[in-house]
């Protein structure tokens, strides 16, 4: 091969390639028919891999359909490929018999939980038992989600339900039950088992009521999560809870892949030991997890390796660091530079938000994490960032085109 045709050759395949990644990993409007599998350590689509970068929104269960739109959009806009949320929320009851522990009113903006009376799970006090909302203000919202999803090409990561408390999630099932403690009724109490297992039977069941597609056959779906965070101890519990929870949904629902949603904050991932946790997730917050911004680059590579002693990917799958300290761009750049030289099969930034019905993006006084579309530098990094992991596979390809000397 003479050399003006092998750069000629390159220059082609070069275009071509970054045309399939565009393609196979979430252009707007297209929706692939297959569900994201597992291969090795990485993630595939229609068996080319598959690179995640993506976003969290908290909201998008509740939210008003407006509201959802934005942040697809906004997903579409940052090149992001998949969105992950978790079902909420979970209120007492309805008129007051059992209590709402936490704020259900509130009049704050969606970001800062105004939920507009919507609720997924609920207790019945005239039948003793548990209520799921299949309504408009119920589980329609997450048709909804899928549906948008769908068109925009975007996959959707779903847990379950979430652990702690800020819309209900587990502590409100256990309150149900009168119980205070935190970390091991829910794991361990038959009723709040029960209760989970039918609700996740639910979810996996449900027929979408916009496109009549059923939640265990729709590929928008990237993968269920058992629970977001779920901060079960001891771990020996935890590990029981893990594993007859991803027994019971595999059950349910082969074809796609599950997670258990835990932050595995030290990197140990016993999680990953049960054969039905397809990958695995951790989170990283410096001010959280007592390390600094470049201990969290070395959690990055050391974390993400763990993954080839289980054969399984490994995703950050929740990661931020306050706009209140000045260097956030620059600690933002390292470790997006850090997690695309790693083991990483992808990562989930915590978090996109977008404007209110009000006008307004949403405060964040509290984190500090919230990424907006408004064309400064944070949005600028991470969507430069979230277009060069989608194209890595296809970049790493190139290595294999043979010389041409």
């Amino acid at each position: 091969m003479n050399s003006a045709f092998a750069t000629l050759y390159r220059g082609f395949l070069i275009a071509f390639l970054c045309l399939a990644a565009s393609a196979s990993n979430g252009a707007k409007g297209e929706q692939a028919s297959s569900f994201v599998t597992v291969k090795d350590t990485h993630f595939e689509l229609d068996g080319a891999p598959f690179s995640v970068a993506g976003v969290n929104n908290h909201y998008l269960p509740y939210g008003s359909r407006d509201e959802v739109i934005r942040v697809l959009d906004d997903a579409v806009a940052m090149k992001a490929n998949v969105v992950r949320t978790f079902i909420q929320p979970v209120i007492g009851s309805l008129h007051g018999a059992m209590p709402t522990i936490w704020n259900w009113r509130s009049t704050a903006d969606t970001s800062n939980l105004n939920v507009h009376g919507v609720y997924m799970l609920s207790w019945d006090a005239q039948q003793a038992r548990m209520a799921v909302n299949d309504g408009p203000n119920g589980l329609q919202r997450i048709d909804f989600l899928l549906d948008e999803a769908k068109k925009r090409g975007l996959k959707v990561i779903i847990a379950f339900l979430d652990f702690w408390s800020y819309t209900g999630g587990a502590q409100q099932m256990r309150a149900w039950y009168g119980s205070d403690d935190v970390y091991s009724f829910f794991a361990e109490d038959a009723r709040t088992i029960a209760d989970y297992k039918r609700w996740v039977e639910t979810v996996i069941t449900r027929v979408n009521s916009i496109n009549g597609i059923r939640y265990a056959a729709d590929p928008t779906i990237f993968s269920w999560e058992l629970m977001n965070e779920p901060d079960i101890h001891p771990e020996a519990l935890l590990k029981s809870w893990l594993t007859e929870m991803a027994i019971f949904v595999k059950s349910l629902d082969p074809d796609h892949l599950l997670a258990s949603g835990h932050s595995n904050p030290n990197g140990e991932f016993p999680d990953m030991e049960i054969s039905q946790i397809d990958f695995g997730t951790w989170h990283g917050y410096p001010r959280w997890n007592g390390i600094t911004p470049d201990e969290m680059n070395e959690r990055i590579r050391a974390f993400c390796s763990a993954g080839a002693a289980f054969n399984k990917p490994v995703m950050l799958e929740e990661f931020g660091w306050s706009a209140a300290h000045a260097d956030q761009i620059d600690v933002y750049r390292n470790w997006m530079d850090a997690l695309y030289n790693s083991d990483c099969a992808g990562w989930v930034v915590w978090r996109l938000v977008s404007r209110q019905d009000g006008g307004q993006f949403p405060d964040d006084p509290v984190d500090g994490f919230d990424i907006h579309n408004d064309g400064g530098p944070l949005w600028n990094l991470m969507r430069d960032a979230a277009e060069k992991q989608i194209a890595k596979p296809n970049q790493i390809k190139l290595l294999a085109i043979p010389s041409t000397k």
